[in-house]
């Protein structure tokens, strides 16, 4: 089953660290937001394979998709 990576608050996309289709594991950093002048990693919760669904630059906003694990 698909595992949603949602955000849990307002930010920018600093960083994306993984690409579409790479092989993740449950802890593994997805992202790394910034929000703040803090920098918030985006961890993976299951294994699978990873889509990302933003940019580095973009602002997301609470509840936005980030990635989805399968």
């Amino acid at each position: 089953m698909a595992e949603e990576i949602l955000a849990e608050m307002v930010a920018n996309v600093w960083k994306v660290v993984v690409k579409d289709g790479d092989t993740v594991e449950d802890g593994d950093t997805l992202v790394i937001l910034e929000s703040m002048k803090m920098e918030i990693p985006v961890i993976a919760e299951a294994d699978g394979l990873v889509t990302i669904k933003v940019a580095e630059g973009d602002v997301v906003q609470e509840g936005d998709l980030i990635a989805v694990v399968d």
